[in-house]
């Protein structure tokens, strides 16, 4: 699989914020998931993140740090960062982590 339409497979979802991989790139997962407004709880990951919004908002906390990321802006979590996706964040969101070995 090569060409991805990201916004038909975010919308094909069976449920918010269950993500789907499209591939790896390297050491790398990318995947897509549809944001609907609900809040997320707390997490932290053991490598990096990138959290690409294609289109809506994504309200986050990180490290106790409130942040709105919009359409076509990217948010890079440090490895370990405590973060959580507030309430009110919709559209949808394009992740790069590091892929499970």
């Amino acid at each position: 699989m090569s060409q991805v339409d990201l916004f038909r497979t975010a919308g094909a979802l069976p449920q918010a914020w269950s993500s789907h991989a499209l591939g790896d790139v390297g050491t790398a997962r990318v995947k897509v998931l549809r944001m609907d407004g609900t809040p997320v709880p707390e997490e932290a990951h053991g490598g990096a993140e990138a959290l690409v919004v294609l289109d809506g908002r994504l309200e986050l906390t990180v490290e106790g740090a409130d942040l709105s990321v919009g359409p076509g802006e990217l948010y890079l979590v440090p490895a370990g960062a405590r973060h959580t996706v507030r309430e009110g964040s919709r559209g949808t969101l394009l992740i790069v982590e590091p892929a499970a070995g």
